[in-house]
């Protein structure tokens, strides 16, 4: 069974580049039959979709965040990250990586695992 673990650093400062890791364990990151999301939760706002990486390696963002957001994968580690530059404190919340299904792709995405997510707190 496939499983994701997000990693990265649980405090920043604002103006800092948040930068998270993704690792998938059970199943390579290549397969064509998913694609692997960022998706956070922060009070007031709900979950809020980020951004995908699809197998081929295409990306695509948030219009709302896409001018910071940027993901990218190592293959050779079956790792997904997510930069996010210019953090402030509305970039505060929880942050999750999460497989999608192509099949659903069409109709919103549906995504059937996801990490435990990771605390991150932007504060000066």
């Amino acid at each position: 069974q496939v499983q994701l673990q997000e990693s990265g650093p649980g405090l920043l400062k604002p103006s800092q580049t948040l930068s998270l890791t993704c690792t998938v364990s059970g199943g390579p990151i290549t397969t064509n039959f998913y694609y692997w999301g960022w998706i956070r939760q922060s009070p007031g706002k709900g979950l809020e979709w980020m951004g995908i990486i699809a197998y081929s390696g295409s990306t695509y963002y948030s219009s709302t965040l896409k001018s910071r957001t940027s993901i990218s994968r190592d293959t050779s580690k079956n790792q997904v990250t997510l930069q996010l530059t210019s953090v402030t404190p509305e970039d505060t919340g929880v942050y999750y990586c999460a497989r999608g299904e192509v099949s659903t792709y069409s109709r919103g995405g549906v995504y059937d695992s996801w990490g435990q997510g990771t605390q991150v707190t932007v504060s000066s």
